[in-house]
């Protein structure tokens, strides 16, 4: 724990009583004789099932000749392969992909012209429904230097406002939910903004929504102090959106919803739970972690073309010798997919344009060098046979920068994709739960007397 002005005095007595708890540790091989799933998953990396969800398919291998073998990776959103949707909305050159998503997770149904008109209409309207004042009286009360933070606060303010906040019903919770996804971006941005200004004492410059415009055009406009942006930004961002809205019942942050949701608890704790989940670098934040790793290969590796010398620098990550010394490149390997992840190979495509409109195609050859020199080397390492991919966070980050976003706001667009999928599984937990969730958990601290404290 760093001492600070604050704290100074009491380090000593944390640093030794945190001692305690660092030498409290089970005994790894005890995870093995009780068949613990650590992760919820087994020996094989494979998923423990826990849950049965319509909302979204997860493939990563095929059954032949009675052997499973691993397989380019797919993703299903409702029945529909995300790749057809992608390629639906980007070639009738739309920008409301992301809108036609939720409509489709939440309501199990791809969406008439008219049903989303109505839909967009509807988010539109939600958009006037932030509290007055709540930027001042919420936001602007000593913002945290974290955004995700910032966000979950908000979300929870929010619950003081609402009359029927407790109310679980389906339609209500649809409303709270529609409200959510609506006001989400808005929350975001404006926590952006309060950020800037506490910290900075400049201006505060807060730019209302258009509600003709997608949600992805709306985060550009709200955050560009000019308002504009290319076909070819939006474009891409609502591609993101789309590819970060949903990705099974059983990511950290979506199971969690789950978790909390069975409870009985309200909808702006369940999103809350989520939010806290999302906010970690194992999770949401991984892309960040890309970020820095990328920075840090720059300033050490001379010739981004030389591949021995990225090979060089690649073997020392691995090795634990630079960069952060965990070892770990980070956006490559997933827990389910092997070969591939499907979400980033599509991106890959829009990546690369809007690295050629931005003139950092050089930047595009070293991610893609990266890409295929790591994959290689950890496979090799460390004997991961079944493959090792890189998955959305890889390239995630890159096109945020590419779009002149702030780093702060990398895990908040996340969220701002991701509370459709949360939405759609709070439903589906409401609708088909009843008990609440709870796994076993088993004790192996042997049993002891209680000694008075005046023999200790």
């Amino acid at each position: 724990m760093p001492a600070t002005n604050k704290y100074s005095q009491i380090t000593p007595t944390i640093d030794r009583l945190a001692e305690l708890c660092v030498s409290s540790r089970i005994d790894p091989e005890l995870y093995t004789k009780y068949d613990v799933k650590r992760g919820l998953r087994d020996l094989n990396g494979k998923g423990v099932l826990t849950g049965l969800t319509e909302i979204s398919e997860i493939i990563s291998s095929k059954e032949i000749d009675g052997k499973k073998v691993q397989c380019d990776g797919e993703l299903y959103y409702r029945g529909i392969n995300v790749k057809s949707i992608v390629d639906g909305f980007t070639s009738a050159n739309r920008f409301d992909g992301f809108e036609e998503t939720s409509y489709l997770l939440l309501f199990n149904k791809l969406p008439t012209t008219e049903e989303l008109d109505e839909f967009k209409k509807l988010l539109s309207y939600y958009k006037t429904l932030l509290p007055k004042n709540f930027v001042r009286d919420v936001m602007l009360q000593k913002p945290s230097d974290d955004l995700m933070n910032n966000l979950t606060r908000g979300i929870l303010n929010l619950y003081a406002y609402d009359a029927n906040a407790n109310d679980t019903s389906i339609p209500n919770v649809l409303r709270q939910s529609l409200e959510l996804i609506s006001l989400f971006p808005m929350l975001a941005v404006y926590g952006f903004a309060a950020k800037q200004y506490y910290n900075d004492k400049g201006s505060l410059f807060i730019h209302r929504p258009r509600p003709e415009l997608s949600t992805a055009e709306n985060i550009l406009y709200m955050l560009r102090p000019d308002n504009k942006y290319t076909e070819l930004e939006a474009r891409i961002l609502d591609v993101a959106l789309v590819l970060h809205a949903e990705h099974g019942g059983g990511n950290n942050s979506t199971f969690t919803t789950h978790v909390v949701t069975s409870s009985g608890t309200d909808t702006y704790a369940a999103v809350a739970a989520g939010l806290c989940s999302l906010k970690g670098p194992k999770h949401g934040g991984a892309n960040i972690k890309v970020m820095q790793m990328f920075d840090d290969i720059k300033k050490h590796v001379s010739d981004w073309e030389d591949d021995e010398e990225l090979t060089a620098y690649i073997e020392k990550i691995l090795h634990k010798e630079t960069f952060d010394k965990a070892g770990v490149v980070y956006g490559l390997g997933h827990a389910v997919y092997s070969i591939s992840d499907p979400r980033a190979r599509i991106f890959k495509g829009y990546v690369e344009q809007l690295s050629v409109e931005k003139h950092k195609q050089k930047e595009f050859s070293l991610y893609s060098r990266i890409e295929k020199i790591s994959s290689e080397l950890i496979a090799r390492e460390r004997r991961i046979y079944k493959g090792v991919s890189a998955n959305i966070d890889f390239y995630s980050g890159f096109v945020y920068s590419m779009l002149n976003l702030p780093v702060e706001l990398y895990t908040p667009l996340f969220a701002i994709a991701r509370i459709s999928g949360w939405s759609a599984h709070r439903i589906e937990e409401l609708n088909n739960g009843g008990k609440i969730i709870r796994p076993a958990y088993m004790a192996v601290h042997p049993r002891t007397d209680y000694i008075p404290i005046s023999e200790r």
